[in-house]
């Protein structure tokens, strides 16, 4: 689901990148900026008239004592075949009916919990979760992407028109090969991904730096060739994996603030990137790629030594990895070796299905198969 959202905000780019072509050639009325706003419009329209169809969250039922609903929901996601007495279906039920009872008996989670490191490290988690968030927007993309057009213009003299044809052009090419990652995620590993895709993004960096540099015809064009791969590779990790990496850390308990930080960290540093990014164009030229290709350069190294691999490993196996490590270098590098989907029969009856049987210290916690530290 998050490759798919990561693929539909790939979308956006083509599309207002069009929209801002098509209104260009009428600057003579407030119909070119108004129209742009406005239509913005059409996808609340749709997003308000899909809701009404869109299931409660069953952890959000079972917290309003909605359990009958929160059931059905379980069974709608199981699949056509499934059914409210299904086995599988009433353990995973029972898993959410005693989080909820043990999160109602330890009373809701504080922000002072959530910067405290502890048993549950959630200080560390939350500070790996924001980590993607902010190579998502240090990487250069929106650097890139904003003013993909003024960048063609003042740096390559290509008219307005023309500049925003080739944005546009890039853009579809964008929204296509971001789902590639739906095929491969998994299996590859968030580490292997992350760290492919930001050693490729940091030498089209500097590739885009030398060819601003040379500044020749030809060169203008091979600049042109590298934003376009750039933005290939961007979409095959760092875009992905950016989303997807906190929601796959954080423990239930301080998820949502959790991941809600993470998510601030984001679109505070967009706003910085975007922000200064005219006046760098204007004032470093080519030198403002080669500091987006040291930044892409630092994610490698980092994500190697601090970042978990979270590939088929449940929420469970991630809270063990985090009690069995300390801040610091990582030891669980591979994916694991289970899929979830499979296995839930097999090893549901490990998970307490009680309050009584939630565990409470490091030694209680349920041991799980299948994890591979190395």
């Amino acid at each position: 689901m998050l490759v798919i959202q990561s693929a539909l905000i790939a979308f956006g780019h083509p599309l207002s990148t069009f929209m801002g072509l098509a209104s260009s050639q009428d600057k003579s009325t407030s119909f070119s900026w108004r129209w742009p706003i406005a239509f913005q419009g059409f996808f609340l329209i749709l997003i308000l008239i899909a809701l009404p169809f869109l299931p409660e969250s069953p952890r959000w039922l079972v917290s309003h004592d909605r359990v009958e609903e929160a059931t059905a929901v379980f069974a709608q996601l199981e699949g056509k075949t499934a059914t409210v007495n299904d086995p599988k279906i009433i353990r995973e039920r029972d898993l959410v009916v005693a989080s909820v009872q043990h999160e109602r008996e330890v009373g809701e989670v504080s922000w002072a919990e959530v910067f405290t490191e502890g048993k549950n490290r959630n200080l560390s988690r939350v500070l790996l979760g924001a980590g993607p968030y902010m190579f998502n927007q240090w990487s250069g993309i929106n650097s890139l992407a904003y003013f993909l057009p003024i960048t063609f213009e003042r740096n390559i003299g290509l008219s307005t028109e023309l500049s925003l044809v080739i944005a546009g052009v890039l853009g579809i090419q964008y929204f296509l090969v971001s789902w590639l990652p739906y095929f491969f995620i998994e299996r590859a590993g968030r580490r292997k991904v992350m760290i492919l895709s930001a050693a490729g993004c940091s030498f089209c960096m500097v590739m885009i730096s030398i060819m601003l540099k040379v500044n020749t015809i030809v060169s203008q064009w091979v600049f042109v060739a590298f934003c376009f791969l750039f933005f290939d590779i961007f979409s095959w990790g760092i875009l992905p994996v950016s989303w997807m990496y906190a929601s796959e850390i954080m423990p239930l308990r301080t998820r949502n603030k959790g991941v809600a930080l993470g998510v601030s960290s984001h679109w505070l540093s967009n706003f910085v990137v975007v922000y200064v990014t005219p006046t760098a164009i204007d004032n470093l030229g080519y030198k403002l790629y080669i500091i987006w290709a040291v930044l892409n350069a630092s994610f490698v190294p980092i994500t190697w030594l601090f970042y978990p691999e979270t590939a088929r490993r449940s929420l469970e196996d991630m809270d063990e990895v985090f009690y069995n490590e300390k801040f610091g270098i990582t030891k669980t590098r591979k994916p694991g070796t289970r899929r979830l989907s499979i296995d839930m029969d097999s090893e549901m009856d490990e998970y307490p299905t009680t309050k009584d049987e939630y565990p409470t210290t490091k030694d209680e916690y349920p041991t799980t198969k299948g994890m591979s530290p190395e």
